[in-house]
């Protein structure tokens, strides 16, 4: 009998994964796009970024990260901020309404794949969860980006 490939298989779990978020969000109307919650995402995980950091981190220009927070400060998501230790350094601000949004739709997600979880046998669960934890120790120690920079 033939090994199965892991990282096919991992890769191929991923999508699935991928998919289950974004449907849990897709379903219901919300007022930004998938690249304005990833910057949202960003922006709460990180309290000291300015338009540079965040241009780096979504791998774009400056001029387009700053265009990106224009649209989220004119709908009230984003503000912006003077560093108190440096008054030439302006840094991102999610709004009150935008760690409600965020708080949403980790629910939601949270909620979706629950419901794929549920569907599972305790003991695969529990593999799960044991498989994830060691995959995302070895990651750490490999000096892997961190997944909260490429995720949303």
């Amino acid at each position: 009998m033939e090994r199965p490939d892991l990282a096919a298989s991992i890769d191929a779990a991923a999508e699935v994964l991928v998919g289950v978020l974004d449907t849990a969000v897709s379903r219901h109307r919300l007022s930004v796009s998938p690249t304005q919650l990833r910057v949202l995402s960003l922006l709460s995980d990180r309290p000291e970024i300015n338009v540079n950091g965040l241009a780096e981190l979504l791998d774009v220009v400056p001029s387009s990260a700053s265009r990106l927070c224009d649209r989220l400060e004119a709908i009230g998501l984003v503000r912006r901020m003077a560093d108190p230790r440096d008054r030439r350094e302006v840094r991102l601000i999610p709004t009150a309404a935008a760690e409600s949004l965020l708080g949403e739709v980790r629910s939601r997600r949270h909620e979706a794949v629950q419901a794929v979880l549920d569907r599972m046998p305790a003991r695969m669960q529990q593999d799960l969860l044991r498989a994830l934890l060691a995959f995302a120790q070895a990651s750490a120690s490999t000096g892997a980006p961190d997944a909260s920079a490429r995720s949303a």
